[in-house]
């Protein structure tokens, strides 16, 4: 039997020493060849940064990707790799009205394919109306203009969820009178 003891996993603690010991230059070099190394990278320093261009785009491709698949392809769905770009977003950059757009677009996209498909699952619905409640959340502390625009919406999401059942129409009308939105 070896008497070593086994060696840990690095932590971010050490790898912020090493970080500590680099000058601006190389710390630059890193970041780029972070850049470089995958999509998520660069998606999250182009979020981060904002040098231009729409930054919510990728985030939203990738949601529409998950909520309304082609289904004459047989994509399949998945909630958790829709929400997870909007968890993305929110590390990257965390933005009130960025983060109310993306949990907008969410509900509008997953409203449109269960009225598009006439899909009968119960997670799905859940999975909009939780997101539909974290979308009012976000929207209350925004300015007027841009709250009573993600509100109207919101509506249109509400008006939609009538025709799929399953009480999903109630649970949302509950919600918007719990945030003092009229429904």
């Amino acid at each position: 039997m070896s008497t070593e003891k086994k060696k840990s996993s690095p932590t971010w603690r050490d790898v912020k020493a090493k970080l500590a010991e680099d000058d601006r230059g190389s710390l630059i070099a890193l970041v780029h060849e972070l850049y470089l190394a995958s999509k998520d990278n660069r998606t999250f320093l182009h979020t981060r940064f904002a040098p231009g261009g729409d930054v919510l785009k990728s985030y939203k491709a990738t949601i529409d990707r998950w909520l309304w698949p082609d289904v004459s392809r047989n994509q399949d769905t998945s909630v958790a790799k829709a929400k997870n770009a909007i968890a993305d977003y929110r590390r990257a950059s965390g933005q009130a009205d960025g983060l109310a757009e993306l949990m907008v677009f969410y509900c509008e996209r997953a409203a449109g394919f269960i009225n598009d498909i006439g899909l009968e699952d119960e997670a799905y619905f859940n999975a909009l109306v939780r997101m539909y409640q974290q979308a009012l959340k976000t929207i209350v502390d925004l300015p007027d203009g841009p709250r009573l625009a993600f509100v109207t919406r919101l509506e249109e999401v509400r008006r939609i969820s009538y025709n799929f059942g399953y009480g999903v129409g109630d649970e949302i009308d509950e919600l918007l009178s719990e945030h003092g939105v009229d429904g």
